[in-house]
């Protein structure tokens, strides 16, 4: 018969990944970039990908902004910070999403808010048409 030692001072770590991705402009792809900038970068692209339109990005991923047209200011100032926190809550780099501000401009509402990351705070501006 063969004895065994365990003990309970196994530690698990999970692994720590890399925030390096490839540097994008609205024209082209050029170089890389990491840390603050690459969470910026992936805010954008968050914000600025509709929910379930594109196969490739699971149903976690994206935001749903068209369902926004038509509707009275009120209803889409309570709903666009619930939609933005809801899209960008779900990177864990980012902590928390709060600060909104609000301008209506004809069929377009300018919103800015506050984003607070593990690299630091960030101020993201967006602009809907409703």
């Amino acid at each position: 018969m063969r004895s065994y030692l365990l003990t309970t001072e196994t530690v698990l770590q999970e692994p720590e990944y890399t925030t390096l991705t490839h540097k994008m402009t609205e024209e082209r792809v050029t170089g890389k970039v990491d840390g603050i900038k690459a969470l910026e970068q992936a805010i954008y692209k968050i914000l600025n990908t509709e929910r379930y339109e594109y196969p490739i990005y699971t149903f976690s991923y994206g935001v749903e902004l068209k369902k926004l047209i038509g509707k009275e200011q009120p209803y889409v100032r309570s709903e666009l910070k619930r939609i933005v926190r809801e899209a960008l809550l779900q990177d864990d780099r980012i902590l928390q999403v709060d600060g909104f501000q609000f301008v209506f401009e004809g069929d377009a509402c300018h919103c800015s808010f506050n984003v607070s990351s593990i690299y630091g705070p960030l101020k993201i501006k967006v602009e809907v048409g409703i």
